[in-house]
C-alpha cells in the first residue's frame, strides 16, 4: 500500500497546480488522473484561455487574479515555457452592458490600469472590431491569453522533477477517510494519504454528494475561422475579446498559432446529465449562433470554419467557485467546479490548494468560494 502526505485526485487546472505547489514544498505526493493532463474530454483544452484583471463577474476576483498573473510568470520562469501571452483585452458591448459595466467598476475600485472607449475608438484602435456605434467598452493592456494545455503538462512535468508521483489513465474508485487519514482506492491501487485534494472538475460531485445537487453541467462549443483579413487579427493587432450583445455574449482570441480566430458564446450551453456525456459534436446551430456575434461585431474573422470544439462548463447557482474544506471530512480539500472563468487562476488556486491541504491559511481570500453559502442558493 502507498502512502503519502497528499493525493490529489484529478489533474486538470486546479489539481497540477496544486501538485506541482506541494511537490516544491517537499511533500510527499501522488497525483491521479483518469485520463492524460491535458486531455480534451473536460474543461482545461482548446488552445488559449483568457487572463484578464478587471473583473466583470465580482471585484473581489481582481486581487487573486494579479497573483495568479504572478505565479504564472513564475510557472515559465520555472518551466523555460511561454505560458502567457499579454495582448491586452478589449471588452465592449450595448449600453448596460453586464461585461462592461462589471469590469469598469471593478477597474476602478482597484486602480487597474484600464481606457475607456466609445464604438468609433474600438473602431478605430482595432480595425478587427466594427461594434455597433451605440456600443462602447474599455481595453485593459494587461491582460491575454494562457495555454492551457501546456501548463497543465508543465505543473505535472516540475511536480515530478520535485520527487511527486503520478498516476494516468487511472480512474479514482473511492475514496475513504479512516482513522490515520484518507484512502484512494483504484481498479489496480489502494493509497494513503494524510490529506487528499478532489480537483475533479465535472467529476467532483462523484465524490462529493453534498454537492451533486448544486452542480450544473453545460455543453460549450468552441469554433475557430479564418479571417478574411489576417492582417487585422493577429495578436500584435488584436486583443483578447469579450463582446456582449443584446441578445448573447462571446469572447475570443487573435489568430496567434495560425489555427484561426478562435470565439465562442459565452451564454449557458445545452444541459448534460453526466460528465461522460461530453462529445466532440459540434454542429451547424453551434456555428450559426458563433457566426452571430462575429457579424455583428467582428465581419472581418466571419470567415470559413476550421474547426469545432467542445468543453463543460460545472456551474454553481451563483457562478463562483468552490474551495474549501469537504464537510464530509476536513481531510478532504474540494476545488472546483469553477462555472466556466477558472483556469485563469489555476496558478494562484494550487498555491492556496497546498495552504489548505497542509491546515495552514492561504495568504488569498478565498472566502467567497465556501461550501456552506451554497445551502441558501435554491440547487
Amino acid at each position: 500500500m502507498a502512502a503519502f502526505d497528499v493525493a490529489v485526485i484529478g489533474l486538470g487546472a486546479m489539481g497540477s497546480a496544486a501538485l506541482y505547489n506541494l511537490a516544491r514544498r517537499g511533500q510527499r505526493v501522488i497525483g491521479i488522473e483518469q485520463f492524460e493532463p491535458g486531455h480534451d474530454k473536460g474543461s482545461s483544452h482548446g488552445e488559449s484561455r483568457i487572463i484578464r484583471l478587471s473583473y466583470f463577474e465580482h471585484p473581489s476576483y481582481v486581487p487573486l487574479a494579479r497573483r495568479a498573473l504572478e505565479k504564472w510568470r513564475e510557472l515559465e520562469r520555472a518551466s523555460g515555457e511561454t505560458i502567457l501571452t499579454v495582448t491586452g483585452v478589449l471588452e465592449a458591448g450595448h449600453p448596460g452592458s453586464t461585461i462592461v459595466s462589471g469590469s469598469l467598476a471593478a477597474a476602478r475600485q482597484h486602480g487597474l490600469v484600464h481606457e475607456e472607449l466609445g464604438a468609433s475608438d474600438i473602431r478605430r484602435r482595432f480595425p478587427a472590431f466594427q461594434v455597433p456605434s451605440h456600443w462602447s467598452g474599455l481595453f485593459q493592456p494587461e491582460g491575454g491569453f494562457l495555454r492551457p494545455e501546456l501548463a497543465i503538462r508543465q505543473f505535472v512535468r516540475l511536480a515530478e522533477g520535485h520527487g511527486a508521483e503520478v498516476r494516468v489513465r487511472t480512474p479514482v474508485t473511492a475514496i475513504e477517510p479512516f482513522g490515520a487519514g484518507v484512502r484512494v482506492r483504484t481498479a489496480g491501487e489502494v493509497i494513503e494519504a494524510g490529506t487528499v485534494i478532489v480537483a475533479a472538475g465535472a467529476w467532483i460531485g462523484d465524490f462529493a454528494p453534498g454537492l451533486k445537487p448544486h452542480l450544473k453541467l453545460t455543453r460549450q462549443v468552441l469554433g475557430w475561422f479564418s479571417p478574411l483579413e489576417p492582417a487585422l487579427f493577429a495578436p500584435e493587432r488584436c486583443p483578447v475579446f469579450l463582446l456582449e450583445s443584446e441578445e448573447d455574449a462571446c469572447y475570443g482570441f487573435p489568430d496567434f498559432a495560425g489555427t484561426g480566430v478562435k470565439t465562442a458564446s459565452h451564454r449557458e450551453g445545452a444541459r448534460l446529465t453526466a460528465a461522460g456525456d461530453l462529445n466532440q459534436d459540434g454542429d451547424a446551430d453551434d456555428e450559426a449562433q458563433i457566426r452571430r456575434m462575429l457579424a455583428l461585431a467582428m465581419p472581418g474573422a466571419n470567415g470559413p470554419l476550421r474547426q469545432m470544439r467542445t468543453c463543460m462548463y460545472t456551474r454553481t447557482p451563483d457562478e463562483d467557485f468552490v474551495i474549501d474544506y469537504s464537510p464530509a471530512d476536513p481531510r478532504i480539500v474540494l476545488a472546483s467546479p469553477c462555472s466556466g472563468h477558472g483556469f485563469k487562476f489555476a496558478s494562484v488556486i494550487g498555491e492556496v490548494l497546498a495552504d489548505l491541504a497542509l491546515g495552514a491559511t492561504p495568504a488569498s481570500d478565498i472566502s467567497r468560494f465556501r461550501i456552506d453559502r451554497l445551502a441558501a442558493q435554491p440547487a
